[in-house]
């Protein structure tokens, strides 16, 4: 474990962060991280303002903060699976619910909310939606993405008609309430409060998990070590359009200290009640401490056959009758003493805790979800194993007295100076690769998690470590951003082809499904090497191309309303891929034109995204000469050295898309597409520059593109382009003038800085603390909020950004000012 950056407020004259209040931290599968804290006016220490905080990861700096309109201090933040929407609750009962505005990750705003009027909240979940994934780590070197990742059998908490699960959240109250907020298909609110049990007692902490078969189970202790921890079983149904909420006792447990003569009233307050994980409630982790330390215990509930009294054991047994069996908490393990616990995280990684699985990991080092974070008050971090509770790894702070155990100076220094700098919240990222901790003066700290836990690896099994986790993303969608973390710039160029590989062996509608979301992982990878940036700049061009050539095949329409199967667009790529004709017009004849009919308004609209084809096609080919040139160099060096892949700094942008016939197919499918319509509105077509008005650009650079094309086709062996070609394209910056595109990413956020060990020191709200950052997106694109084109063409291309940038990055709003300050 190591320190990658640390994110702190600036000094402000007139309010201060309340190091002493709670603060709750909460990480979302996008790389959102959301921490409270309380902003005190010095000049009126009644005056409190109880703020959420949202920050990317990626960019830090760039704070996004919410005065939350809560009246107490906030004791939970919960993100749903999406990473869309955060719920917050405080101590007064009150509970929102806020989302993103126009899906900017810099904006938001609170649309639903419920209350318990005073009585707080100490547990808040999203109800289930019965999606689970398990990780098994023996299968990790299969072809198959589904064995790697199966989806496991689990219901959701409630379904509307026809299986969908219905979105909501249930929260636990100190006074023994437990109520539920049902989000109808309308947009309102269904809400209902039941007590857990007929006798309401105090509930100081709680926890909530999920069971396959939809149920929900609360454990929950009145905050003493000496009273029982109860759980309870919580089903949640609609009836007659009303919520109703049903409530069973389940098996309790006495913590394990208080039974040992040694230890009875050693620590007699419960500070931390978790479930092991969200799906599992059959396994529990408590924490009891004192005022100077504290002790862990895990506990696992199990079936065990009921004993029989010796009258009913001497009678004849029935065919197929089972021994009585009951459930009873059985502790696995518990830890030493240790100093006093701060704070807890739990991973989120599902990996499967089966013996083989198990033992795989052992033997291969595969640490990532194994291990549970405990944050100390010496400001010092160990993960201990989830089931054993042995150390794995330990983090000693800057201010942590573990460090310098002999050094009487640091110790008066930290009485003299106040409490010791300590975590107050901890979270882990979704694939365990990096803890998020906010300390008790509100500085967000980043630290790397290693996949081995500085478990020395040979270079192969780290590889095929992160290789698992970046796969695992790519299925479920989530953000990789913490993988990244642990990329160094060597392994580059193996990660980005043993991805290809893996996803290659896929069936074709898995392809299909993750085409593009490959392309944005081997482009992150890319940028974080400068020998691989060329690479990086040819992963975004093509995704960008795909969605060009998707959104101009979707404006095709079927001449007549009963046709087979195929849609145009698939009869335009089954035609271009069976006739390999250099006259665009040949290939052309083959197709049904009145298929490509579209109106004038579409069409002129679409015209930039016609004239970015008309100028990629263009550069490739003028560049072709240049790249070949590149090529052979890069080839010389490679067979004459013996060391790291450096040889692709040589690289140019535009390298990939040589071997790439997918993607030169794609380029003269459009072509094609274009032609047609040019024919009807000469106004759509890209415009050139030419030394001859005579010349038919389009039928020049089709003709060109076929004959390199059918070099690199998928149905053939590659070859290398006939010199009549080569000769072609030196000739065309002479005929055509080539245009300049600039399409390098711009490497805006910490990623590419943290290649080094030493950690970064940032500050919220100023990027300039960070040597060459600015205020775009995550890979430089820029667009408007508000587009002016009302035509449903370019509605339906802003449609695709709406969401998420063309790298699969969140927007973000930013000032005219810095927009026009960076042109």
């Amino acid at each position: 474990m190591e320190l990658a950056y640390v994110c702190e407020w600036e000094k402000r004259p007139k309010s201060t962060h309340c190091p002493s209040i709670p603060l709750v931290c909460s990480w979302s599968c996008r790389n959102l991280v959301a921490f409270s804290t309380d902003l005190k006016n010095d000049d009126d220490d009644k005056d409190v303002s109880h703020m959420i905080h949202i920050i990317d990861t990626e960019h830090p700096w760039d704070v996004y903060s919410i005065n939350s309109g809560h009246t107490e201090v906030i004791s939970c933040l919960e993100w749903d699976q999406s990473g869309s929407r955060l719920l917050s609750a405080d101590g007064d009962g009150q509970i929102k619910c806020w989302s993103m505005s126009d899906h900017l990750v810099n904006s938001w705003e609170s649309v639903l909310s419920s209350s318990v009027d005073g009585d707080p909240i100490v547990a808040l979940s999203w109800l289930h939606n019965g999606v689970k994934l398990a990780l098994h780590v023996e299968m990790s070197g299969s072809t198959n993405f589904g064995e790697k990742f199966s989806r496991v059998k689990f219901s959701p908490s409630l379904t509307l008609f026809g299986g969908k699960p219905m979105e909501g959240w249930l929260a636990v109250t100190v006074s023994g309430l437990v109520t539920v907020s049902l989000l109808k298909p309308g947009g309102t609110l269904l809400t209902a409060s039941e007590s857990l049990c007929r006798l309401r007692g105090r509930v100081a902490l709680a926890d909530i998990a999920f069971t396959g078969g939809g149920n929900i189970v609360v454990a929950a202790t009145d905050g003493s070590s000496s009273s029982p921890v109860q759980f309870y079983k919580v089903v949640v149904s609609v009836v007659s359009e009303k919520c109703r909420i049903d409530t069973e006792l389940l098996p309790s447990l006495f913590l394990r200290c208080t039974t040992d003569p040694l230890r009875r009233e050693k620590y007699p307050a419960v500070t931390h009640l978790k479930f092991l994980t969200r799906e599992n409630s059959e396994q529990v982790l408590l924490c009891a401490s004192n005022q100077s330390g504290s002790i862990v215990e895990c506990w696992s509930l199990r079936k065990e056959g009921l004993p029989v009294n010796n009258i009913f054991q001497h009678r004849s047994p029935v065919v197929g009758e089972k021994q009585p069996t009951i459930l009873k908490w059985r502790i696995l393990t518990t830890t030493n003493d240790l100093e006093r616990v701060s704070a807890v995280a739990l991973p989120k990684l599902p990996i499967s805790i089966s013996n083989t699985d198990l033992k795989v990991a052992s033997d291969t080092k595969f640490c990532p979800g194994l291990g549970l974070a405990l944050a100390f008050h010496d400001g010092s971090i160990q993960i201990l194993h989830r089931l054993s509770l042995h150390t794995m790894g330990v983090f000693y702070g800057s201010s942590s007295s573990a460090q310098r155990p002999g050094d009487e100076s640091t110790i008066k220094r930290q009485r003299a100076a106040g409490p010791a700098l300590h975590f107050k919240a901890l979270q882990f990222s979704w694939t365990s690769l990096a803890l998020a901790g906010v300390d008790n003066h509100g500085k967000l700290h980043m630290l790397r998690v290693s996949p081995s836990m500085g478990q020395v690896l040979e270079m192969n099994t780290t590889l095929r470590h992160l290789l698992f986790l970046l796969e695992y993303c790519m299925v479920t969608g989530y953000d990789w951003w913490d993988v990244l973390l642990h990329v160094q710039p060597s392994m580059v160029h193996n990660l980005v082809e043993k991805l290809h590989e893996e996803y290659m062996r896929q069936n074709q509608a898995l392809q299909q499904v993750l085409a593009t979301r490959i392309v944005a992982v081997k482009a992150s990878l890319c940028k974080l090497s400068t020998a691989t940036a060329a690479r990086a700049c040819d992963f975004h061009a093509k995704l960008l191309l795909i969605a060009i050539s998707a959104t101009l095949k979707s404006l095709l329409r079927p001449h007549v309303l009963n046709t087979p199967d195929k849609s145009p667009g698939d009869r335009l790529t089954e035609i271009c891929a069976k006739n390999t004709d250099t006259d665009i017009d040949k290939v052309m004849i083959n197709l049904k034109t009145e298929e490509f009919v579209l109106d004038g308004p579409p069409l002129q609209s679409l015209q930039q995204l016609i004239q970015w084809v008309g100028d990629f096609v263009l550069y490739l080919l003028a560049n072709l000469p240049n790249q070949l040139m590149s090529s052979l160099e890069f080839l010389h060096f490679t067979k004459s050295s013996h060391g790291p892949d450096w040889t692709g700094s040589m690289v140019r942008p535009g390298f990939g898309f040589m071997r790439d016939g997918a993607s030169l197919g794609m380029l003269r499918e459009m072509l094609v597409m274009i032609r047609i319509w040019g024919l009807l509105k000469p106004g759509c077509l890209p415009t050139f520059t030419a030394t001859s008005d005579s010349q038919d650009n389009m039928q020049l650079l089709f003709r060109l593109l076929t004959k390199l094309w059918l070099c690199s086709r998928d149905d053939g062996p590659p070859q290398d382009p006939d010199e009549s070609l080569i000769d072609e394209c030196c000739l065309l910056p002479s005929q055509l003038l080539v245009p300049s595109m600039d399409w390098l990413p711009v490497n805006d956020g910490v990623i590419v800085k943290l290649q080094g060990k030493h950690p970064l020191r940032l500050q919220f709200g100023k990027a300039s603390s960070l040597p060459g950052a600015g205020t775009t997106a995550p890979c430089g694109c820029v667009t408007m909020l508000r587009s002016p084109n009302k035509t449903n063409a370019m509605k339906q291309w802003e449609q695709r950004w709406i969401k998420n940038c063309l790298c699969g990055g969140l927007w973000r709003r930013i000032p005219i000012s810095c927009f026009i300050q960076s042109e």
